[in-house]
């Protein structure tokens, strides 16, 4: 049973969604049912520690071995994830053209196995690596491969899981770790195909996200505390159109003070019923 405040606020949002497509933009919130963890409780603040920053990563191997030998860790939960109810009712609506611009902060890819298209990565899919020397990419089950083959002594090492497929692992286990070398062009310098923090969002990403939000009749943001700038500035964008932005979201967010309305509820029970409902 839904608290009558919710009720009322889904009807309202059912009323607004209910003659134009709005775009959406998914952050974290959606994809923990699934078992992803994310970077910030209901206040905002980080969980934990300050995840690998982009300059670091680039600025020596023994930063790029301490990635991957976490990473190597965390990317099995990562593939075996599959898609919620939240994930299903946004691919139903998008179907239906109930909604327009699907853009996700998530690196998981779970819009895309819950039947969704032409998804807006800003920040990339942990699906996929790229070599910072070819500009190749590569699928991320064979490089996982490659590093599993290269690193025996990492099989059996339990780590607690991090967002974004990262672990917790001692360093102790990261020293001996050898790195795995590009399928094209046999360099070092991989990475996951995804925006490090201090990494800026692909211009063309960043303008085809602008462009579906300009589109749309308003703008839904499911699980996000909008605490990343790449996400935040569309909804901004969304207000100074003087079009209506909505949040379902657990806690705390960056936008609090230029919501048209917040609903404080599981994007899990809540997208369902709204489906329900745009569905009738």
């Amino acid at each position: 049973m839904l608290d009558s405040p919710i009720r009322e606020q889904l009807d309202r949002l059912q009323q607004l969604m209910a003659d134009q497509p709005f775009a959406v933009l998914t952050g974290a919130g959606i994809s923990t049912p699934s078992g992803i963890p994310d970077y910030r409780d209901n206040q905002g603040v980080r969980r934990g520690r300050q995840p690998m920053m982009y300059q670091e990563f680039l600025a020596a191997p023994e930063s790029q071995r301490r990635y991957w030998a976490r990473a190597m860790l965390g990317w099995p939960r990562v593939r075996l994830a599959s898609p919620n109810a939240a994930h299903e009712a946004l691919a139903s609506l998008q179907s239906a053209r109930q909604i327009g611009g699907l853009i996700t902060q998530n690196v998981d890819t779970l819009h895309d196995q819950a039947g969704s298209h032409d998804v807006i990565e800003l920040h990339g899919s942990l699906h996929r690596v790229l070599c910072l020397d070819c500009g190749q990419r590569s699928e991320r089950d064979a490089i996982q491969q490659l590093m599993e083959a290269q690193n025996p002594y990492l099989a059996g090492v339990d780590a607690v899981q991090a967002p974004d497929g990262d672990t917790l692992l001692d360093p102790a286990f990261e020293a001996r770790f050898q790195v795995p070398h590009c399928p094209h062009c046999g360099e070092e310098r991989m990475k996951p195909d995804v925006v490090f923090f201090g990494e800026n969002v692909a211009q063309v990403t960043a303008a085809k996200a602008m462009a579906a939000v300009e589109k749309a009749a308003g703008l839904l943001v499911v699980g996000s505390s909008l605490m990343a700038y790449s996400a935040f500035r569309l909804c901004r964008a969304v207000v100074d159109q003087g079009k209506p932005l909505i949040a379902i979201n657990l806690g705390k967010t960056r936008a609090d003070d230029i919501l048209q309305m917040k609903i404080e509820g599981s994007c899990e029970q809540l997208l369902p019923l709204l489906t329900q409902r745009l569905n009738r």
